[in-house]
C-alpha cells in the first residue's frame, strides 16, 4: 500500500530547514570530529547544542531531529570502529 502526503506550504518550508539543518549539523560534527583526532589523537564528544549560538536558524527546528544525526553519527563511528568490524 502507498501513500502519497501534500504538504501544505508552510509545512514543505519546515520539512526543507528542517533537512538543511540536519545535514548542517552532521557536517559540523563531523568535521569537528576530525580535526579533534587530528589535533588529540581521540574523538571529541560532540553535541548539536554546542552549534546553536554560532549558528541561530538550528534553534528553529526540533531538538529530537538534531539529537537523531547526533545519534546517527555515533553509531556509524561505532560500526565504523567497532574491533569485530572486519575489513575486507
Amino acid at each position: 500500500m502507498e501513500y502519497r502526503v501534500y504538504p501544505t506550504a508552510e509545512q514543505g518550508t519546515m520539512f526543507s530547514k528542517t533537512f538543511g539543518c540536519c545535514r548542517k549539523i552532521y557536517n559540523l560534527m563531523l568535521s569537528d570530529k576530525i580535526e579533534g583526532y587530528r589535533t588529540t589523537g581521540k574523538f571529541p564528544a560532540v553535541t548539536p547544542v554546542q552549534y546553536k549560538d554560532e549558528y541561530p536558524y538550528l534553534r528553529e527546528v526540533d531538538s529530537l531531529a538534531l539529537a537523531n544525526v547526533q545519534m546517527n553519527l555515533q553509531a556509524a563511528f561505532r560500526h565504523a570502529f567497532s574491533k569485530s568490524h572486519k575489513k575486507e
